[in-house]
C-alpha cells in the first residue's frame, strides 16, 4: 500500500467548519471519515456518483475511513461544495468529507480487487452496458436480486416529480411496467415494478443516492417486499403500462390540472429543451449524472421554479433550512453590495447583503427563506464573476446582521429590504416562469420605443465585452441580447438591470433559455 494515512488529518472529533474545508487545496482525491463500520464499498462510490466519474476508491475499514479519487478535480471541487451545504448520510450517519493531500490514489490491486471490482460493475451499469458476468466478483455484487419491485423514496423534493419522470429515468435499466406513487411520513414515496429482478437491481446500484435534479430529489432506492403491484387506475399518481384501458378513477383526472396549467408546453423535464445548451455543464456547476444520453435533466421548468421560489412546496428535510448564503472567492477589487444583490436577486429576493470585513473576497447574502438560498446556490455556485469562478454555500448565520448605530463599515453592509427592485414579490408574477441559469443569452424588456438596436448594443458592449447577436420581438418591447460569453452577459446583468433609459423606462434584463 502506498500511501501515508496520517498526513489526511485522522482527528475526526473535529468538524470541520464550512470556511476551513474551503481552505484545503483542491484534489479530485477525497478524504470521507466517521463511515458505519458495515458500509459497502457501493454505499462510498454512490456518494461520488451524482458528480461525475469515480475512477478509484480505496476503504480503511479498521478506521471508518475511505479515499475515493474522482475523474475530475472540478468534479470533487463540486462534490466538497455541494456536501459542504447537504450533510451527507451513509446509513442515516453524518459522514465528513474533505480534500485528501494526496492527488491520485495508487493503489496495490490485489489488496484492492474486491473494491476495483464494484467500481467496474457500477462503471458498467452507468455506461448501459452489461456487468461481465464471467468475473464472479461482479457476479456477487449484481447478486440475484430479491425483487422486481424497487422501493423509492425522494429527499430533497424541491421540484414536483412525476410519473412519467420516474418512467423515463427508470426505463433505461428495463421494461417498467407498473408505478404507484403516494405520500407516506411527509415523503413522496414510489413502487416501481421491473419485468425482471436483475433490472430492478440494476437500476439500483446505478441510480441510488442520484439527484434527479441539480442539487436536489435525491433518490433513495431499495427493494420492496412486494414482488408484483396491484394497479386500480391509470392517473397521475399510478399507472400499469401493460393495462392502457384501466380507468382513471373516481373524480381523478388522468393528470392534475393545476400541474398540467403550470408546465407550460414549452418547459422540459427530462432532456434539453429545443434552442437551449444543456444547463450545469460548466466545471463547478452541479451536472447531474442521470443525463444518460441526451443534455443535462433540465431541472428548471417554469413550474418548478416557481414553486421553489415562492415557497409553495414542503421541503422534505430542508424546511428549518437558513436562507443565508456564503459567497467564496469574490474579485474583491470589484464586487459590491449592489452587485451582488442584482445578480442573486435573479433566484430570489435578496434582502441584505454584507461583505466581509477583514475577508473582502467574501460576502453574506440573506435571501427570503431557505428554498430561494437553495435555487440562487444550485445556479451560480462555480459560475465565473469578474474573473474569478465564485463558491457558493449556505451558511451557518441565520441572518445577516447590521452595522451598530453610528458604525461606519464602509459600505460593506446593504440593507435591500424595501428594494423596489425585488422581482419575486408578487404572488404569481411572470418572473417566477422565467427562471433560467446563467447564459450568453439576455432578456430585454421594458424597452422605450425610440430605443434602436444600435443602441442597445453600444450600451453593452460598454459594459464590457463583445455583443454577438440581437433580436427584438414582441414589436419593440423586448429583446434578445447575446453575449460572446456567460460571464460577460453576468457583467452585462449586474451592471444594467434596472438602466435608466430615460422617460421613466428601467431596462429589465434577465437570462434566457433562449438563442438567436
Amino acid at each position: 500500500m502506498m500511501l501515508d494515512f496520517t498526513a489526511n488529518g485522522n482527528d475526526s472529533s473535529k468538524k470541520l467548519r464550512v470556511e476551513d474545508r474551503m481552505e484545503s487545496p483542491p484534489s479530485r482525491v477525497l478524504h470521507i471519515r466517521k463511515l458505519p463500520s458495515e458500509v459497502s464499498e457501493t454505499e462510498v462510490i454512490a456518494l461520488g456518483l451524482p458528480f461525475g466519474k469515480v475512477t478509484n476508491i480505496l476503504m480503511l475499514k479498521g478506521k471508518n475511513q475511505a479515499f475515493l479519487e474522482l475523474g475530475t478535480e472540478e468534479a470533487a471541487v463540486t462534490m466538497v461544495n455541494y456536501y459542504t451545504a447537504v450533510m451527507p448520510q451513509v446509513r442515516n450517519v453524518p459522514v465528513f468529507i474533505q480534500f485528501s493531500n494526496h492527488k491520485e490514489l495508487k493503489t496495490d490491486s490485489t489488496l484492492n480487487q474486491r473494491a476495483q471490482a464494484v467500481l467496474q460493475a457500477v462503471s458498467a451499469v452507468q455506461d448501459g452496458g452489461s456487468p461481465n458476468s464471467d468475473n464472479s466478483m461482479l457476479d456477487s455484487v449484481l447478486a440475484h436480486a430479491p425483487s422486481p419491485v424497487l422501493r423509492i423514496i425522494i429527499d430533497n423534493m424541491f421540484y414536483p416529480v412525476t410519473l412519467d419522470v420516474l418512467q423515463q429515468i427508470f426505463s433505461k435499466f428495463g421494461t417498467v411496467m407498473k408505478i404507484i406513487t403516494f405520500t407516506k411520513n411527509n415523503q413522496f414515496q414510489a413502487l416501481l415494478q421491473f419485468s425482471e429482478p436483475v433490472n430492478a437491481q440494476q437500476a439500483r446500484l446505478s441510480l441510488d443516492g442520484q439527484n434527479i435534479y441539480n442539487s436536489c430529489c435525491t433518490l433513495r432506492i431499495d427493494f420492496s417486499k412486494l414482488v408484483n403491484l396491484n394497479v386500480k387506475y391509470n392517473n397521475d399518481k399510478s399507472r400499469d403500462y401493460t393495462r392502457p384501458e384501466l380507468p382513471a378513477g373516481d373524480g381523478q383526472p388522468a393528470v392534475d390540472p393545476a400541474m398540467a396549467a403550470a408546465y407550460n408546453k414549452d418547459s422540459s423535464l427530462l432532456g434539453t429543451p429545443s434552442g437551449m445548451g444543456a444547463p450545469y455543464s460548466n466545471g463547478g456547476g452541479f451536472q447531474s449524472s442521470l443525463s444518460q444520453g441526451g443534455g443535462a435533466i433540465n431541472p428548471m421548468s417554469a413550474a418548478a421554479a416557481a414553486a421553489a421560489a415562492a415557497g409553495r412546496m414542503a421541503l422534505s428535510g430542508h424546511s428549518g433550512c437558513s436562507g443565508v448564503l456564503l459567497v467564496s472567492n469574490l474579485n474583491e477589487e470589484m464586487v459590491t453590495p449592489q452587485s451582488l444583490f442584482t445578480l442573486f436577486g435573479v433566484y430570489g429576493d435578496a434582502q441584505r447583503v454584507k461583505i466581509l470585513y477583514n475577508k473582502k473576497d467574501s460576502a453574506l447574502i440573506q435571501m427570503s427563506d431557505g428554498n430561494q438560498a437553495q435555487l440562487a446556490m444550485s445556479h451560480l455556485n462555480g459560475q465565473k464573476m469578474y474573473g474569478k469562478i465564485i463558491r457558493v454555500t449556505l451558511s451557518k448565520h441565520q441572518a445577516v446582521q447590521l452595522p451598530r448605530e453610528g458604525l461606519d463599515d464602509q459600505g460593506l453592509t446593504k440593507d435591500f429590504t424595501n428594494s423596489p427592485l425585488h422581482r419575486f414579490k408578487k404572488p404569481g408574477s411572470k418572473n417566477f416562469q422565467n427562471i433560467f441559469p446563467p447564459s450568453a443569452t439576455l432578456h430585454l424588456s421594458n424597452v422605450p420605443e425610440d430605443v434602436t438596436e444600435e443602441d442597445l448594443r453600444l450600451l453593452f458592449s460598454n459594459a464590457g465585452g463583445i455583443v454577438k447577436a440581437f433580436k427584438f420581438f414582441q414589436g419593440h418591447k423586448m429583446a434578445l441580447l447575446q453575449m460572446s460569453t456567460v460571464e460577460e452577459a453576468i457583467q452585462a446583468l449586474m451592471d444594467l438591470h434596472n438602466y435608466d433609459m430615460g422617460s421613466n423606462h428601467h431596462l429589465k434584463v434577465s437570462f434566457s433559455k433562449s438563442t438567436i
